[in-house]
């Protein structure tokens, strides 16, 4: 799953707003378009990792629509929550994904959680042992 949603940047008198059409719940603005873009992606971040925190489903991304920029999460919170989906799709907790992995309970919740800094090669080797790739672009 490639981790970049749809955004839509409006100016409203003095700041910019932006809101995601697949992620309702993220709202950010600034006081130009460039500051709006760099809140946009922090405020994707969290919106994601509040879902992950949450046990809920990620939303998938949309395809842009005229007049929508794409935005991508931070780097460390999409690695994550490529993890996450994939122990979501092998029907595994968090403990269980400690156990495929062969690490204690608390390095597979600190690996899925967004508000540890893992080392993202820690999560591509995490990815890798459950059969999937990380694949970075720019």
């Amino acid at each position: 799953m490639r981790f970049i949603y749809p955004a839509t940047i409006t100016e409203e008198g003095v700041f910019f707003t932006v809101s995601f059409r697949d992620v309702p719940h993220a709202l950010t603005d600034g006081a130009t378009y460039e500051e709006a873009l760099e809140e946009a992606i922090d405020c994707l971040g969290e919106a994601l990792a509040s879902c992950i925190i949450d046990n809920e489903i990620l939303p998938k991304p949309s395809k842009q629509q005229k007049g929508e920029v794409m935005i991508p999460p931070p780097a460390l919170i999409a690695a994550k929550a490529a993890l996450y989906l994939a122990a979501k799709k092998e029907g595994l907790s968090k403990t269980g994904l400690a156990k495929r992995l062969g690490v204690t309970e608390a390095v597979g919740r600190r690996l899925i959680n967004p508000k540890h800094p893992t080392k993202i090669v820690k999560i591509d080797l995490a990815l890798h042992a459950m059969g999937r790739q990380m694949v970075i672009s720019i």
